[in-house]
Formats: C-alpha cells, structure tokens, sequence
C-alpha cells in the first residue's frame, strides 16, 4: 500500500497564496495572472473582482463527520453566506474575503481537507458512486478503491506536463451516476467484481465519449491504470495549447479511438514493466449498526442493502445549500453515529446509515429540499458569480422551479433538466433529458440573454447519448416553455419519460413556440 500523503508538507506553499491574493486585491496583479495562479489552491476570483470562491476537495464525495463539522465552524466563524455543493462532489464557499479565504484553506489541512488542486491544470476531485457501500442493486462497494485512487492521484499535483484537468471516476453500476464512461479516465465496476476502464472523454467543448481501453480489471491493479493515463498525455497531449489541453482531443491527434487505445496500452505496458509496485489493498469499513425497528416510508427516503437502514436525500435547489441548514445538520449528525454525509454528481447530498427514527429527523432538518423530480435540477454556479460564465444559471433555474410550482405540475411530468452558464458544461447539460447552455441572440439590433436548448441526452451505461441540439430559446421564455412541456405531459396523464418515447417529436413541436 502507498504512504499515505502527509497534508502538513504542504503548508509552506499556503503563505505564497496569501501573498499573491493580497496583492491582486491590492491592484498589483491582473486578473488574469491571478487566475493562473489561484487555480491550483482550488480558488478563484469571483466577477467583479471583489471577493473568492473557495474549493473543499472530498475526494469519492465522501465528507466524515469531522470533515462535516470543520467546513460547518467555518461557515459559523466567517460567516459565509454562499455553500455550492458542486458537480465534481466537492463543497465550495463562496464570498469570501482575501484574509477568510487564506485562513480557511490553511486550517483545512489540519482538518484532513485539502484545496490544493481544486482547479487549474491538476487532477481534480476523485468521484465516485454516491450510495457505495449501501446501494441495494450495486455491484459492489468501490469507495475503497477510490478513495486509493485520490490519494495516489495527489501525488501528481505538482507533476509536469497535466492536462488542463483530469477526472476520475468510479462507478458502482450501470447507473453510471458518474460519468465513468466519458471522463478522463473511468472505472465501471462489473457485476463480476472487476472493472473495465474507459479513457480520454469528457464533456465541455467537442464532447467525446470515452474508449474502453480494458476490461475486467482487477480493482487492486487500478493505478497502473492510472500511471499510464498520465504517460499516454505526456506522449501525445496537446499541453502548448489551453483549448485542446484535455485528453479527449488525443483520440483526433492519433486518428481514431482504435489508436488511442494502442497508445494507452503501449504506456500501461511500460509501467508494467517498470518494476515500481501500485498494487494496492484498501480497507473497507463495513457497516455494523442496526436499525431500530421503526419502517419509515417517504420520497427522499432510501432503505439501504443493510437491513433496517436508510438514507435521506437533500438536494437544495441548485446545489445552493443554506448555510444555517448546514450546519445544523452537522451538529446533528455529531451525535449519530456510522452516519457521514455523500456528495453526488447531481449537486445532490445523502446521509447514509440512518435508522428508521434518525431518518426522520434528517428528513426534517432538510426540509428545504427540492421535493420532485424537476426541483433536483442541475445548475453550475452561474454567471453572476464565476468570471467564465456568460448566463447566470442559478437565477434561470430559480425562476424555472417558481413558474413550474406556481403552476401545480405534478412530480414527473418534468424531469431534471441541467443548466450550463457557458460551453465548460459544468451543469453537464449535454448528457440531461433536457439541457440548457448559456449563449446570447440578437433581437433587432440588441443581444438578449439566451440558453440554447439540448434534448434527450442520456448518460445510463451502454445508453450514452449527447442531447440534440434544437434551438436557442430567450431566457426570460424558459420557465413559459417548461410551464407548458410540464402541463401537456401531465394531461397524457404519463410520466415524461414514457411521454417523450410516446411521440419523440412532441417535443419539438412544443419547443418551436418558443425558439427565438
């Protein structure tokens, strides 16, 4: 097993981001540079120059208790006002002062979190299914094995020639909740126990899916796998320009996805043969807690493979989590025990491990939680808020979920939609039932805020599709246009799903009302 990664090592680069960000602050450092700089503390600038935003890596999503209560007196102690549970299943705090954004990131080491690697040209935050360990249908438990694979992959921020960034993913079934097969590097476990192993795909600009580079591979070699993904983008990545600085661009720089994976294998094959051992055996901690008799039965409920179990599901509304509510559901899960909280690719959040009395007491504490299908809806942090944005997501978003409860449409007749600011996807609006990208149009000689609109992408394993691009629809026409989509599935009375596959044209008959 590899030493573990000792945190502290890392404090003195903590006092050049200090330094650096008194001195943007202070006018002596552009915005550019700054961005260039910051990204690799896992913090940025936000618009307007004014304050941060501030990057808590949970690395498989997995936030402890302790993790929980540390971000928790955080958002007490400086009053944060802004918590974004991400699509990348990490935490970030948004509004934050120079000196804030400096002290929470230094004492986050202390408390197990790192920041370091949070954006810029870095591995990223490992992901993994969020229900692993629980799932009643998975195929089995691959938390272990991730949290191994983000710990390996921290080893690698101070590496040369990274791509611009590099995900990794872990699935436990085909739900492929996390987009293993069209990250940069993906594990999909196998009802057999083993993965197969999909390379250089992503979404953002020319989307790709990725190539299966191997299959039924035993968990504890999956860091040769990873070693190897780092060597095929030092050999054939394109790290001199930033737009094609991801590995999704190598599978046309080597001519197909067929060479692409000669390549991977030819670089798997040297770290074989290297003599340099990255076979691992991570523990896993089974779950020995009881339940206590009580049957509870709700939507956001889940009963888990352990008998007598349940999870609660929270999902704010945009992934915005209250900060009061936060933190009263960390002081609660301090006294419960096995519990932790999981992030989710969806923005959403799951308190696993309950019993049947526990869980209504969660479910109470995050009644603030989106109710129907649509209400978990996607939306990256937004324009208002990120200097890459050029639509603010969060506010379409909020106006969509008002229309479509002010109008009564019943849970299912919509479905969760995914909302993108810009091209970045981080909203991963190509893959959602119905996805939204920010983009502008002119009406007459002015140009109105506007999202383009993408149908019937799908990102269930085996059934990967990129939503079909339809048309650009006036911003502030949106919500009417759900409104509308959400009142004529519900009169078929069927759900959207069965409805959409009923008639595959309804759609854009209703859409072509709205397209500007």
């Amino acid at each position: 097993m590899l030493k573990s990664i000792d945190l502290q090592s890392w404090k003195p680069d903590l006092s050049l981001f200090r330094e650096k960000t008194k001195a943007f602050y202070d006018g002596k450092l552009d915005k550019g540079a700054y961005k260039g700089f910051s990204g690799y503390y896992g913090s940025y600038a936000q618009k307007g120059g004014k304050a941060n935003m501030l990057r808590l890596r949970m690395p498989a999503g997995q936030v402890t208790k302790e993790k929980l209560a540390f971000t928790a007196d955080a958002i007490r102690k400086y009053q944060v006002s802004r918590v974004h549970l991400t699509t990348c299943q990490t935490i970030q705090l948004h509004d934050l002062g120079p000196d804030t954004v400096s002290a929470i990131m230094e004492k986050a080491l202390d408390a197990g979190i790192v920041t370091l690697g949070g954006g810029g040209d870095y591995p990223r935050n490992v992901m993994c299914s969020p229900l692993s360990g629980v799932e009643k249908d998975e195929y089995f438990d691959v938390l272990p094995w991730a949290a191994a694979a983000g710990e390996y992959l921290m080893t690698f921020i101070k590496a040369e020639k990274m791509p611009r960034k590099l995900k990794v993913g872990f699935s436990n079934s085909e739900k492929n909740v996390t987009h293993v097969t069209f990250r940069d590097l993906g594990f999909a476990a196998r009802p057999d126990g083993r993965f197969d192993v999909y390379s250089a795909g992503g979404l953002g600009n020319q989307p790709k899916f990725g190539v299966k580079v191997a299959e039924a591979v035993e968990p504890d070699k999956i860091l040769y796998y990873i070693k190897a993904m780092w060597l095929t983008f030092r050999a054939y990545g394109n790290y001199e320009n930033r737009g094609k600085a991801r590995t999704r661009f190598m599978q046309d720089a080597l001519g197909s996805p067929e060479a692409y994976k000669k390549a991977y294998l030819e670089k798997l094959d040297q770290v074989f043969a290297s003599g340099e051992d990255l076979t691992i055996h991570p523990d896993a901690t089974p779950v020995s807690k009881e339940g206590d008799g009580i049957t509870v039965d709700h939507p956001r409920i889940i009963p888990q493979k352990q008998p007598g179990l349940y999870t609660v599901l929270w999902h704010p509304i945009g992934g915005m989590a209250d900060p009061d509510v936060f933190c009263a559901l960390s002081d609660a899960l301090s006294q419960i025990p096995q519990t932790e909280l999981r992030l989710a690719p969806d923005e959403s959040a799951y308190i696993i491990n309950l019993t049947g009395q526990e869980s209504e007491k969660v479910l109470e504490l995050t009644k603030d939680s989106g109710e129907t299908l649509f209400e978990t809806s996607i939306s990256c942090i937004g324009a208002a808020t990120c200097q890459q944005g050029l639509r603010d997501s969060q506010s379409l978003l909020s106006a969509c979920v008002k229309a479509v409860r002010a109008a009564g449409i019943p849970d299912k007749a919509l479905p969760q939609i995914h909302i993108s600011g810009c091209p970045s996807s981080c909203g991963t609006h190509q893959i959602g039932a119905i996805g939204f990208r920010g983009a502008a149009k002119k009406i007459g000689d002015v140009l109105q805020p506007a999202f383009t609109l993408y149908v019937n992408g799908n990102d269930r394993q085996g059934r990967e599709t990129m939503g079909r691009e339809i048309g650009v629809i006036l911003e502030t026409n949106i919500p009417d246009f759900l409104v509308k989509l959400g009142t004529t599935v519900a009169e078929s009375k069927m759900d959207y799903e069965r409805w959409n596959k009923s008639d595959p044209k309804a759609l854009d008959r209703i859409a072509s009302d709205f397209l500007a």
